[in-house]
């Protein structure tokens, strides 16, 4: 898909059909994410596939936000390996594991699947759930399967603030 057209049509999708999403899929969104850049090139993301029954029943107990969708991909990051800013030590993985989401969301869209990032949910249950080690964090929950025919934008997807809002150039 042309990129302008994939950035402009992409909405988060809150409505799923039933069904599971084949491995093809999971592989190509897993694809997209490998190839995202991260801080150095440490490559600190780590991301959890959930794509059955009984992971999607887990990932309830998580969050309300799951939109009965039939999958999900929770995006962290092993904060043992993030490059750190050495002026004021902020870590990179992060945003690392943030930019990876937005690869895997883009390239979901791409191939026809729909997805929601989803940034409420407990993380302390998340980790409880899946077993996740105390050096692994969760960033990101991207929800996603087959777009159902009520799938829409919500009311303000299309709403941008001003660019000059936005944007600043040489001062703020």
């Amino acid at each position: 898909m042309e990129f302008e057209r994939l950035i402009t049509e992409r909405f988060s999708v809150r409505s799923f059909k039933k069904e599971h999403l084949p491995e093809e899929c999971i592989s190509k969104i897993l694809n997209a994410a490998h190839k995202a850049p991260t801080g150095c090139n440490f490559q600190p993301q780590r991301i959890l596939v959930l794509n059955n029954d009984e992971s999607i029943e887990k990932l309830k107990k998580c969050t309300k936000c799951h939109f009965d969708a039939p999958c999900a991909m929770l995006v962290c990051y092993n904060e043992d390996e993030s490059w750190k800013r050495p002026y004021d030590g902020a870590l990179s993985a992060p945003v690392d594991a943030a930019i990876v989401a937005t690869h895997m969301m883009l390239e979901a869209h791409n191939i026809g699947v729909g997805c929601c990032f989803v940034m409420h949910f407990n993380p302390f249950e998340m980790k409880s759930e899946f077993n996740i080690p105390e050096n692994i964090k969760p960033v990101a929950l991207l929800v996603m399967g087959f777009p159902s025919e009520e799938a829409a934008p919500l009311k303000f997807h299309s709403e941008f603030r001003p660019m000059e809002e936005v944007v600043a150039y040489d001062k703020f």
